[in-house]
């Protein structure tokens, strides 16, 4: 089960995407002129999900595809394209309903979206065929990636795609950068971890024994750097 850390910056989380951060994630995920900053995050993201999508099956008709904290909901709606029947969930109200305005009321290839309100480790969800879990993770301790790993790998029968923030010398100084802030100005703090450190910490979840390891790829783009990782069923 998940740990009280998880929880506790689940809820931070979930209050700043929802009461700080809409109105500059609803920018941000647009073609709007934003901060050169900002446009670099914006490339980075946009690289990333294509990454992810290059890593799913073209057609995914008859498929079911956990969006695991989706935002804006741009990944639920290129996987719907492709004919998914797709869960997205968020732990902010605010994006959701931001997802449902941009996304399209039907989908040419028989794909469907589900937008909801919550913890993408919520049982409640069902079972999946692949989940992708998109920077939703990059906020947490190590060993609460791997537990929220484990949660979903058993109830998804084909592959996870997941990001996690590398631990680099840049990334180590804008986290450090970030703590001169006032704390109510703060975002919730990204927790850089190694690729050597998450690979250990999944080798003792006993929910993913009949995981493997696949492809990886990090994608630096300015103030953006994020890493994914294939995990698959063997």
């Amino acid at each position: 089960m998940p740990t009280s850390t998880y929880f506790a910056r689940r809820g931070r989380l979930s209050e700043y995407f929802d009461k700080t951060a809409v109105e500059a994630w609803a920018r941000l995920t647009t073609d709007a002129p934003v901060s050169r900053i900002r446009a670099t995050v914006r490339a980075g993201r946009d690289r990333m999900r294509q990454t992810l999508l290059d890593w799913l099956p073209p057609d995914l008709h008859g498929l079911r595809v956990l969006d695991a904290g989706c935002g804006t909901g741009a990944l639920s709606v290129a996987a719907a394209e492709r004919g998914a029947e797709v869960v997205a969930v968020d732990l902010s109200a605010s994006l959701i309903e931001l997802a449902r305005e941009r996304s399209p009321e039907s989908f040419p290839r028989g794909g469907r979206i589900d937008f909801q309100v919550g913890d993408f480790i919520d049982p409640a969800l069902g079972l999946f065929d692949y989940a992708v879990a998109m920077d939703s993770l990059i906020h947490y301790h190590g060993k609460d990636i791997s537990r929220a790993l484990a949660q979903l790998a058993g109830r998804t029968e084909r592959g996870i795609l997941m990001t996690f923030a590398p631990r680099t010398p840049a990334l180590a100084t804008m986290h450090a950068v970030g703590k001169v802030f006032p704390r109510s100005d703060r975002a919730p703090a990204i927790e850089p971890i190694s690729h050597g450190k998450l690979t250990r910490l999944l080798a003792t979840e006993p929910d993913l024994a009949d995981w493997q390891l696949g492809r990886t790829s990090r994608i630096a783009s300015g103030f953006y750097t994020s890493q994914a990782l294939e995990l698959t069923r063997q």
